[in-house]
């Protein structure tokens, strides 16, 4: 009897056993794996020792800037005092200046116009919208160059400008399309049924909501701007030289602990600003996700 009792008891904790659901293993679970956190580790350094050699070199006390010599900021006063640099830097803060603030007010309305309206070929609208993000940009400096060749203008500031507004437009509408999508329309409702009109509207509840997502997008827009080098290689002339292509024209001649100083102080300024982007952005999802 006892045998009988125990094959049923181990018939039944096999069918139970069979009949549990195996766990469904998620994309994030490899990566507590030793082997996938070893590899993720190797990519890192390949990716961003470069940029860290860059900065601790700038701070090299020798010209040749081949092997470490002593510490000294000798370099940083050579960048700080040199005329060009301060001519293309203030280049750059002009065009990305301008182009920030054009590209954010049609992005702006750009994207609000997506997320709130359908019309036919939205499909069509949406895809040519983000076909400046996906294209490499070498294809779009040289298509922005025939196009001002084509139109016979001189190239300068201005259509540097040009260009960087054509290439930040699509990344304010997507930073803005995402801010609406949670956006409550009954705010607006209640808002018109109070007597407010339209602008009324606009400027009292979906402006300040849109807020976080402007102020986001503009910091993308003028990060991009103020370090993008292939579009502005291709669209600029004489006297236009903004402060990546200065720093390039300084590498052809030679790797110095100057020009290192002078891309260090690149990467600070482009890495605060999206810094300052992602985490204003960070905080609007949180409002979102808190509403």
């Amino acid at each position: 009897m006892k045998t009988g009792m125990l094959a049923e008891a181990g018939k039944a904790i096999g069918t139970a056993t069979r009949a549990r659901p195996k766990r469904r293993v998620l994309p994030l679970d490899y990566a507590r794996r030793r082997s996938i956190q070893a590899l993720l580790a190797g990519i890192f350094v390949f990716l961003y020792f470069p940029i860290v050699a860059l900065v601790a070199f700038s701070f090299n006390n020798s010209r040749r800037n081949v092997t470490w010599q002593g510490f000294t900021f000798d370099y940083y006063v050579k960048a700080f005092n040199n005329a060009s640099l301060h001519e293309a830097f203030t280049n750059s803060l002009i065009v990305a200046g301008v182009s920030t603030l054009i590209s954010t007010a049609l992005g702006a309305m750009l994207g609000l116009a997506l997320y709130r309206f359908r019309f036919p070929m939205k499909g069509l609208v949406d895809g040519w919208v983000s076909l400046p993000i996906v294209i490499p940009e070498i294809c779009m400096g040289v298509a922005m160059l025939a196009f001002f060749a084509a139109m016979d203008i001189q190239l300068g500031l201005a259509t540097i400008t040009v260009s960087h507004i054509a290439f930040t437009i699509p990344f304010v509408a997507v930073v803005i399309r995402a801010r609406m999508a949670g956006f409550d329309q009954s705010l607006e409702e209640a808002s018109r049924d109070l007597g407010a009109g339209q602008w009324q509207t606009f400027w009292n509840v979906t402006f300040p909501y849109m807020g976080p997502g402007l102020v986001a997008g503009a910091l993308l827009a003028f990060t991009l701007s103020l370090d993008d080098f292939v579009i502005t290689f291709f669209t600029s002339g004489p006297g236009s030289t903004t402060f990546p292509i200065k720093i390039y024209s300084m590498v052809r001649f030679s790797v110095t602990p100057e020009v290192n100083a002078a891309s260090t102080v690149l990467i600070v300024l482009t890495l605060t600003l999206t810094v300052i982007a992602m985490v204003i952005q960070g905080r609007s999802g949180k409002q979102m996700v808190g509403k």
